[in-house]
């Protein structure tokens, strides 16, 4: 039963991907509001950069993990 459930976390397909990634940016971009919020100026912007980064760095990550998977 449990691996049945822990399936359901498992990212198959490219589609499941681009999901998680879209919210994983909405969410790097709604951090960064708050950091621009807390510390105005330039350390905010940077701070707020630093955010949507890692999740093109995740996101990358995220895709090329599918398409090694397929080649097995």
């Amino acid at each position: 039963m449990w691996t049945r459930f822990a399936r359901l976390f498992v990212i198959k397909t490219k589609f499941e991907a681009f999901l998680v990634i879209y919210g994983l940016g909405l969410g790097a971009v709604e951090r960064g509001v708050h950091y621009l919020q807390q510390y105005p100026g330039y350390g905010g912007w940077m701070l707020f950069a630093a955010c949507p980064i890692a999740v093109f760095m995740a996101g990358g990550g995220i895709i090329d993990s599918l398409e090694h998977g397929r080649d097995r």
